[in-house]
This record gives structure tokens, C-alpha cells and sequence, in this order.
């Protein structure tokens, strides 16, 4: 996995996508996880869907679930 987000001018929606789903894996226990509520009960591929289509880098939608 890469160490900071794909740019959106240099990447495609693939590479955006993997890196979301490496960065934020499901383990499957809700309970212990709890990723899922740092984005207000969306699984991180919805959170990140302006970045993973290119309307949004990386940060900007980090800084929506801040």
C-alpha cells in the first residue's frame, strides 16, 4: 500500500478505489472495529466515492469525517 493517496490527475478510479479498501479493510467485527462509525455508519467505499470518481481529492473528504 502506498504511503499518502493516489492524485486524482495521475491515478485511476481503480487505484483510488484499491487504496481506499487497503487503507480501511473490513475485519468483519463490528464491535471491535468500529471504522465504520468514524464515518457516521458508511462503509469507507461510500465515504470516499467523491475521491474514488475524482470529484474530491483525498483529504478533502478525509476532513468531512473529522
Amino acid at each position: 500500500m502506498a504511503d499518502s493517496a493516489p492524485d486524482i490527475a495521475s491515478s485511476s478510479r481503480m487505484d483510488r478505489l484499491w487504496y481506499v479498501k487497503s487503507k480501511y479493510p473490513c475485519i468483519a467485527d463490528c464491535d471491535q472495529c468500529g471504522l465504520c462509525a468514524s464515518f457516521h455508519g458508511k462503509d469507507p467505499t461510500i465515504a470516499f466515492k467523491d475521491y474514488i470518481d475524482g470529484k474530491a481529492s483525498f483529504m478533502e473528504v478525509s476532513l468531512r469525517y473529522r
